[in-house]
């Protein structure tokens, strides 16, 4: 059977291409596609081909890829796939479009449905410098969810990470979707029971992640805070922030693992689609404190690998830090929990059965 593997864009590096990633290692004889491929800020695949479309041809493409939107569909519409058995895209917009044979299976992988179309407002609260084209991006927008509707049909079977995607997935696109957790690559952390005094935070710095109710919150208790990774929220965050608090910046693999590893807890404010961090604190040994909606409700248990809190305000949050630091945690415990739920041999035994029960239907 030959396998083609699809994302939307390899620009970047977050959970969506981590996913990927393993869809590949998992997967070492098909052949990937994308429509921009940047090795140096995502995904390097050594010798192994990337195939992309037109759109790799325009000059800083790769930068700037969020103004691209309008002709992704299109460029992903023109890849030939026409050889492929099997495809098996990895989507949050664009990859779910690509045109397959009839015979042929498409399962996709949906991180969420595509969210600047159908969750507007919020998105453009990330992005203010677009915010006065707002008139002008919706009257496109309308264009681009009927194409996003259409394209939404393509996909055999929809794989979602989480019931939050799920749900979306059947409300807007009307196609019901498989809940799939989506594993980390537990090789890459490393279990320590001899905690530090600091706690961590580690997440892009954009408006919606809510690093500054942790900031808050960590003001007023005063206690040790490290926060790595970066983006436009830096500047005003770090002018909030007291003494105790420390800014790292975008950190390497090596010392994000000890940072998980040692840290007391592991802290999460944004409402996530699903979210990998979480799991990836609990795969160290380390609790998580996180705001109690979204894929969390799917990775954690209350008292026994973390703690939510009910608000994203910083009086909530500071309860529930109060609240974690009286609990025994059983470190091995939360290790435990996180390798036997979240690993890539149980992801891909449930991976395996679901492809293979597709392509026999």
């Amino acid at each position: 059977m030959k396998v083609a593997l699809v994302h939307d864009y390899l620009t970047q590096r977050g959970g969506a291409e981590r996913v990927f990633e393993l869809l590949c290692k998992h997967y070492p004889d098909a052949d990937i596609f994308t429509s921009l491929y940047d090795p140096q800020h995502s995904i390097d695949f050594g010798d192994r081909q990337v195939y992309t479309t037109y759109l790799q041809r325009i000059p800083s493409a790769a930068k700037h890829f969020k103004l691209l939107a309008p002709f992704y569909y299109s460029a992903f519409r023109a890849l030939d796939l026409s050889d492929y058995d099997l495809i098996i895209s990895s989507s949050t917009t664009f990859a779910k479009g690509v045109k397959k044979r009839p015979d042929a299976k498409h399962v996709c992988f949906c991180h969420n449905v595509t969210r600047f179309l159908w969750d507007t407002k919020t998105y453009l609260r990330e992005y203010s410098a677009y915010r006065r084209f707002y008139p002008l991006i919706e009257s496109l927008f309308q264009q681009m969810r009927k194409a996003d509707l259409a394209f939404s049909q393509e996909p055999s079977l929809y794989i979602a990470n989480s019931s939050v995607v799920a749900r979306r997935i059947q409300e807007i696109y009307k196609k019901p979707a498989l809940v799939v957790n989506y594993p980390i690559d537990s090789a890459q952390f490393t279990f320590s029971d001899q905690k530090e005094d600091f706690y961590l935070a580690s997440a892009r710095l954009l408006s919606y992640k809510r690093i500054d109710v942790i900031v808050e919150a960590f003001n007023w208790l005063g206690w040790k805070l490290v926060i790595t990774g970066d983006g436009p929220e830096r500047e005003n965050l770090q002018a909030r922030a007291l003494k105790n608090i420390q800014f790292l910046g975008h950190v390497s693999d090596v010392d994000r693992k000890h940072l998980l590893a040692k840290s007391r807890s592991v802290i999460v404010t944004a409402l996530e689609d699903y979210g990998l961090v979480p799991i990836e604190a609990n795969a160290s040994g380390t609790p998580v404190i996180a705001y109690g909606m979204g894929g969390v409700l799917d990775t954690q248990v209350p008292g026994k690998t973390g703690v939510f809190f009910k608000s994203q305000t910083p009086e909530s949050l500071h309860n529930a830090l109060l609240d974690a630091s009286e609990i025994p945690w059983d470190y091995r415990t939360i290790r435990h929990h996180a390798l036997s739920h979240f690993s890539e041999s149980v992801f891909f035994d449930s991976v395996d059965r679901v492809v293979k029960e597709v392509c026999l239907a």
